[in-house]
């Protein structure tokens, strides 16, 4: 008995000093968490504060991109995509459904509002809900939904009916200078976060700057997640990505893709470049080629991955003669009047002659005037190798900035490779053989012949400002590079090549202007095979022209390029050519407000006041004005205009007439996307186009009612029929004879009137 209560006894001992041991790991435990506020090195108050706080993100928007008078060319916008629920599982009250119910009303209603019939409509609610699909989407015609239509469709109450929200870069131009602006993608970051990333361009090169900073807010919540009523509140606003205005023009660049479309249409070409350049300061106008993309949808992306003006070195032929020109006249050593033997020229007997263009045939002994208007190679050649010497053409060559990158302020810029070793190869590079170069470089170049001697940085970025603070982030001033030659010279040389356009030899006539003087320089390059030597074929060859006016005072330099015109005779591609730049050229003058030369009559309009008129008295003074009307609406009063009063326009140009009443969509089919964006801005609505080309699809049915904010939707393409300005007795004259002399030898070459 008491050995069983001495085992009682230690037993209860053991549980004691048991029960004490963990009472004092438990009170030491406390103890350091009290005064420390940690468990396993985090903080209890922050787990606490993390457990009954919550956090959304508040989205930053990119920043937009704008021409150089604030048009918008790429920005963020809130996109809205229809969705239907059909699954039964959603409306636990049956008094209280959350899924489609009525098929048949739902249909009808919902094709008040997207590009889709009824029929279309109901046949996606009964297929899905005959196999059972928790929910369908209402493809095209369902996504990009606008705030306004959004909104009205809410408020018919239509049980299932819902909407996702997204944010979406927005290109409102469609194919637009693409490949300066660029695109983007959104891609997962190093957080395994969904993130737009620029891809190309100004998106690309300005990315970080375009990118702006999430917010947040976060707030105190109970245990399920509500808000409290007194908790705390903190909300660190977004920061939107800046805001850049570029160099660009809307209304040139429109009109310069409408062209390119044109020429595209015509002759088919492998590749074409157009440049236009404010003269006096180097802003970059207007930048097109083909092929192309739209930025939005990526259609002709795979064809199209570089930008042909600044990322691919050619031989550019006898544009390049304009600074062998310019290098002659600086040194004194260029005399109109001197006579020369046209035809072939010996630079040494170990090299084979170099030969005019015209089978080194020639034409006989002419003046150095006449051998700059008929483009002849044997009279450069002569210049850079008897008259400057080749290392002082090297040395001009170098003060044009044709060895070295322009330093454009966009992305993947390439250098050309310079030809220089042997006195042929620098023989040949006088006269754009060889050597090679890119489009940016030769308008960089012509700058300083086309601004009085003085080089000016080329540049596609106007500013960047702060969208929240108004502040200016980069202001972007005309930048003087280099001074070649001087004053005297520049004018001088334009005079010269001035008779390329005028002279009774010039290869440029068909470049000629009416109103306007021009001076530049034609150039027809081979091109190199890459099995060797150069390729063969009646238009296998890179034809361009350089040109700028008005002569004496250039306000614009203006370049293009077309590739191998699919076209059966050797004159197609200069006129081709000269498609692109006199619609460009005059018409950009004539926007710009520039006067004629020599007080020539051009035939301009200016936009009367029209908003009050009636629509027959408004549509009657158009029409006497030359001008094509364009009416939306029902109303009898004409309210605003686009293009607005005192704008001068180009004869036949049309102009839209916003009345009261309901907005009424016309017939878009076969119109140019610059005319479409009229009938946007006068609506007030928001463009979207898919394609490239001419209008031959709309979403508002012509004659049907279109409501402002909402989408205006179209599809381009190219039509079958582009009607081409009439080719003159002189022109017929000059590609005649053009094609009685399409070359054989492998020297530069040029268009041959």
């Amino acid at each position: 008995m008491i050995k069983k209560q001495r085992n009682i006894n230690l037993g209860a001992a053991a549980l004691f000093a048991l029960f004490s041991l963990l009472f004092f790991v438990l009170f030491l435990r406390f103890l350091i968490i009290q005064t420390t506020g940690e468990v396993k090195g985090q903080t209890l108050a922050a787990k606490a504060e993390q457990m009954y706080s919550e956090s959304a993100k508040i989205d930053a928007k990119r920043g937009t991109i704008y021409d150089n008078n604030g048009e918008v060319i790429a920005e963020d916008r809130s996109s809205y995509s229809l969705i239907a629920i059909l699954s039964e599982k959603m409306s636990p009250d049956p008094e209280k459904p959350n899924h489609v119910v009525d098929l048949e009303k739902t249909a009808s209603e919902l094709a008040k509002f997207i590009d889709l019939p009824k029929s279309d409509i109901y046949k996606i609610l009964k297929t899905g809900k005959d196999n059972n699909r928790f929910q369908v989407e209402f493809g095209s015609a369902g996504r990009d939904i606008s705030l306004e239509a959004k909104e009205k469709i809410e408020d018919l109450k239509l049980p299932g009916i819902s909407f996702s929200r997204s944010m979406k870069r927005f290109y409102p131009n469609g194919v637009f200078a693409s490949h300066v602006i660029g695109y983007t993608e959104n891609k997962l970051n190093e957080d395994k976060k969904n993130e737009t990333v620029g891809m190309m361009g100004i998106e690309k090169s300005l990315n970080s700057i375009l990118t702006g900073k999430d917010g947040s807010y976060q707030f105190e919540s109970d245990i399920w997640g509500f808000l409290l009523p007194n908790g705390e509140e903190k909300i660190t606003p977004a920061q939107d990505g800046k805001s850049v205005y570029l160099t660009l023009d809307q209304r040139i660049q429109i009109m310069l893709e409408d062209t390119l479309n044109k020429v595209d249409q015509e002759y088919n070409p492998k590749k074409m470049v157009a440049i236009v350049a404010n003269a006096k300061t180097g802003e970059i106008l207007g930048m097109g080629q083909r092929p192309t993309f739209n930025p939005e949808t990526k259609e002709g992306l795979e064809g199209s991955w570089y930008n042909e003006a600044i990322e691919l070195p050619f031989e550019p032929g006898s544009t390049m003669k304009i600074f062998t020109l310019a290098a002659a006249v600086e040194e004194g050593v260029f005399n109109p009047n001197e006579q020369f033997m046209s035809g072939q020229y010996v630079i040494d007997q170990k090299s084979t002659p170099i030969s005019d263009h015209n089978g080194g045939r020639g034409w006989g002994t002419i003046s150095y005037l006449e051998g700059v208007q008929r483009s002849s190679n044997v009279l450069f050649t002569m210049l850079a190798n008897e008259k400057l010497g080749f290392d002082k053409l090297e040395a001009y060559l170098k003060s044009f900035g044709i060895t070295k990158l322009t330093g454009i302020d966009l992305p993947n810029e390439k250098p050309g490779k310079f030809l220089y070793n042997y006195p042929r190869e620098k023989a040949t590079t006088a006269y754009g053989q060889g050597t090679t170069v890119t489009p940016i470089q030769l308008v960089q170049g012509a700058t300083a012949i086309a601004n009085d001697g003085k080089m000016m940085q080329t540049h596609v970025i106007d500013k960047v400002i702060d969208p929240d603070t108004g502040k200016t982030i980069k202001d972007t001033k005309p930048e003087v590079i280099g001074k070649p030659i001087s004053e005297e010279t520049a004018a001088i040389v334009r005079d010269y090549l001035g008779t390329v356009i005028t002279g009774e030899h010039g290869t440029g006539k068909r470049y000629a202007i009416d109103g306007y003087e021009v001076a530049g320089k034609t150039g027809t390059a081979q091109i190199p095979s890459k099995s060797g030597g150069y390729l063969r074929g009646p238009t296998s060859y890179v034809y361009s022209f350089i040109g700028m006016a008005p002569k004496d005072d250039p306000e614009l330099i203006v370049y293009v390029s077309v590739q191998e015109p699919d076209s059966l005779n050797y004159g197609d591609g200069s006129k081709a050519v000269s498609e692109i730049f006199k619609p460009v050229m005059k018409n950009s003058l004539q926007y710009l407000q520039v006067e004629p030369s020599d007080n020539k009559t051009v035939t301009k309009v200016t936009n009367p006041d029209l908003e009050g008129q009636s629509v027959q008295e408004a549509k009657q003074e158009l029409s006497r004005q030359g001008l094509e009307a364009i009416v939306i609406g029902n109303g009898s009063k004409v309210t605003s205009q686009i293009p607005a009063k005192s704008e001068v326009l180009m004869p036949g140009e049309k102009v839209v007439l916003k009345t009261d009443g309901d907005l009424i969509a016309p017939d878009m089919t076969g119109w140019s996307l610059r005319d479409v964006m009229k009938v946007a801005k006068a609506a007030n609505m928001k463009l979207n186009s898919v394609g490239n080309g001419f209008v031959v699809k709309q979403n508002f049915k012509p004659g049907s009612m279109m409501r402002e904010e909402e989408f205006l939707i179209v599809d381009l393409d190219k039509p079958g029929v582009i009607t081409q300005e009439p080719i003159e007795n002189s022109e017929i004259e000059e590609e005649q004879t053009e094609k009685e002399t399409v070359e054989t030898s492998n020297e530069g070459l040029d268009e041959t009137p």
